[in-house]
Formats: structure tokens, C-alpha cells, sequence
């Protein structure tokens, strides 16, 4: 996967190149390569320690006690319908393990009742709902991916357990994360990322917020929230505050995995970046030397985020969980 390229009818240098590579897979390429599983899902809900609740959808049921578990974070504003958890789902079903997405709070399609949502480095969620998962699954071993913001905060997860990480997961990867939220976060605000990809998460997220108003009276300011143009003025307003962090630089700081990869043990990890993603610049990547021993980087010139089509038009999107979820395997070998 480390030298990937995309098929000669998405090809493209450039940021054009990185946003066609981005767009079209999720919009029109398959989740299949040669026949569509029937992914029908099981929702189950657990209650937070905080009174709240998340809403975990078994995609895939294990066939055996024993068999293996693949557990798919989503990235910011997806779900088990997003492209790439139907994507790992077939992956899953094709190769025997079961398969879950644990949606982050308020993205299962039903409002949660705390004030709090998610971000980026939650890392405590993210090891409370593996806890959930292992009591679930507990016979057969469990692997972990994350997309996007779900890899980050996976790796977060990952660099805060340590050695102990191993007891609920044998091995992480992370998809098309912001290793760097700072530099993300810049490059989701400029240009076409912001008239685009900026505009489509704030409608998605703000609409939300001012739902849960009427909830919490005085949770923060409307107006301001209304009038937020970028992430950066999102998480400043919102995110920053509601999850304990001073402001934006500061929740960006503090919850970027890719300045920490070096102290990551305890279990394998995979982080994979294309160059050209749009989201998250080839600058700001680690290398190979900058990460741990137990940190394996895969950064080809091509796929976008989250993207990696491959095939004739329209194109699938298995090629990226195949490769993935191969090396997660292999882990269990």
C-alpha cells in the first residue's frame, strides 16, 4: 500500500488530484469488488459512566465465540453507513472476523443527552468503549481501526495505555488521520477545503449544537456559534471548551498523535497517509525515523482521504481495507 497509485481515470498531481481521490470515492465508487454482502447491522446501546449513552452497530456478528473482531472508529460526522465502514465490513465478512463501529456520541442518528460530544483525542472514550467491546467479544481476539479523527484518537489511546494497551486490542491502525491537528486544521480552513469540506461539516455539526441548546440552556453562545466560519472557530467555541482544553491551540496541542508516535508501545500500529490528502499536508507527516519501533507508516503519493479508489469506473474502495485489515491480521499470526 506504501506505493499505491490511483487508476489512470482518477489520476492527478496536485490538489486536484487529492480532492477528485477524496470526493468521488465516497460518493460514487462500490464497497465491493465482486459481489455486495448483506450488511444489515445490530445496534446496541451501552450507557456511559457520565449518564449519557453510545451506540455500537455489530455490521458483521462474529461466526464463532472465538473468532476474530475487527472494531472500526469513524471519523469526524460518519457512522457504520459511512463508505469505509461498509468497505471494512466486506473485508470482514469475506475473511471470518466479525466487525462493530462504535459511533462516537450523538453520530448514531439519535441525540445523546450529555453536554459533551466527541474530539479528536479521546482517548478515554475510546479505551471505556474497547472495555465495552471485550466484555461483548471476549474469546476471540479484537484488532482496531480508525478513521480519520477515529484513528487519531485511536492512537491516543494506543500512546496513553501503553502496555497495557494489548489486554483489550492485539494491534491499531489509523486511515487518513491528522497526526497533526494543527496543520489540519489550517489547510481544512483555506481555499477550496474551506468552501467545500469546511462548509459541509459545519452544516452538518452546528444544526446539531443548537439542538442540544434547548437541552443545556447556556451551554455556550449561539450567536457566535452561528457565526463561526472554520474549525478552528468551531473548536475555539465548542470542542475546546466543552472537553476541558483552554481553547483551539490548545486541543490541538494536546491531542495530536503524531508528535507522540515515539512513544508508542505495547501494540503494533499502522498509520497510513496519502501525500496528496487534502486534510492532512505531506509536510506535516512523520517519518519513519520520528516514529517507534512498534509504528509502521505507509505514505503513497496518491488516494486522498479516505479515498483510494481503484478499478475500472466507477471504481471500489476494498483496495485500502484489504491492505489494512491484511496487516491487521497478520498481527494475530
Amino acid at each position: 500500500m506504501d506505493d499505491w497509485q490511483a487508476p489512470w481515470w482518477i489520476r492527478g498531481d496536485g490538489a486536484w488530484g487529492g480532492n477528485v481521490q477524496t470526493i468521488w470515492p465516497a460518493r460514487m465508487s462500490r464497497h465491493w469488488t465482486r459481489q455486495s454482502v448483506p450488511i444489515t447491522g445490530r445496534l446496541q446501546r451501552f450507557d456511559t459512566p457520565d449518564g449519557d449513552f453510545v451506540d455500537f452497530d455489530w455490521l458483521v456478528e462474529p461466526p464463532l465465540p472465538e473468532s476474530p473482531l475487527l472494531i472500526v472508529f469513524h471519523g469526524l460526522e460518519g457512522s457504520s453507513s459511512s463508505h469505509y465502514a461498509q468497505a471494512f465490513a466486506h473485508w470482514a465478512w469475506e475473511q471470518g472476523f466479525g466487525c462493530v463501529v462504535p459511533h462516537f456520541r450523538g453520530c448514531s442518528g439519535q441525540a445523546n443527552r450529555a453536554p459533551r460530544a466527541y474530539h479528536s483525542g479521546d482517548f478515554e472514550e475510546v479505551g471505556w468503549m474497547l472495555d465495552q467491546v471485550k466484555r461483548a467479544h471476549p474469546a476471540g481476539p479484537r484488532v482496531a481501526v480508525g478513521i480519520s479523527l477515529g484513528g487519531n484518537a485511536l492512537l491516543r489511546w494506543a500512546q496513553e495505555a501503553g502496555h497495557t494497551g494489548s489486554q483489550r486490542v492485539s494491534a491499531v491502525a489509523a486511515v487518513s488521520s491528522p497526526l497533526d491537528l494543527a496543520a489540519a486544521g489550517h489547510a481544512i480552513g483555506r481555499g477550496f477545503n474551506r468552501l467545500v469540506y469546511t462548509r459541509m461539516f459545519l452544516s452538518i455539526m452546528k444544526p446539531k449544537m443548537m439542538d442540544k441548546l434547548r437541552d443545556h440552556p447556556g451551554l455556550f453562545d449561539p450567536q457566535a456559534l452561528l457565526q463561526a466560519r472554520d474549525l478552528y472557530e468551531y473548536d475555539n467555541l465548542i470542542t475546546a471548551p466543552l472537553h476541558g482544553f483552554a481553547n483551539t491551540e490548545d486541543y490541538w496541542a494536546r491531542c495530536s498523535a503524531g508528535p507522540r508516535l515515539s512513544g508508542l508501545v505495547g501494540v503494533p500500529a499502522l498509520a497510513l497517509n496519502a501525500r496528496n490528502d487534502p486534510f492532512v499536508p505531506a509536510w506535516c507527516l512523520p517519518s519513519q525515523a520520528e516514529v517507534g519501533a512498534h509504528v509502521t507508516l505507509w505514505q503513497p503519493a496518491h488516494g486522498g482521504h479516505v479515498g483510494f479508489p481503484q478499478g475500472p469506473v466507477p471504481g471500489h474502495v476494498r483496495t485500502m481495507p484489504d491492505a489494512v485489515g491484511g496487516w491487521l491480521a497478520r498481527q494475530l499470526a
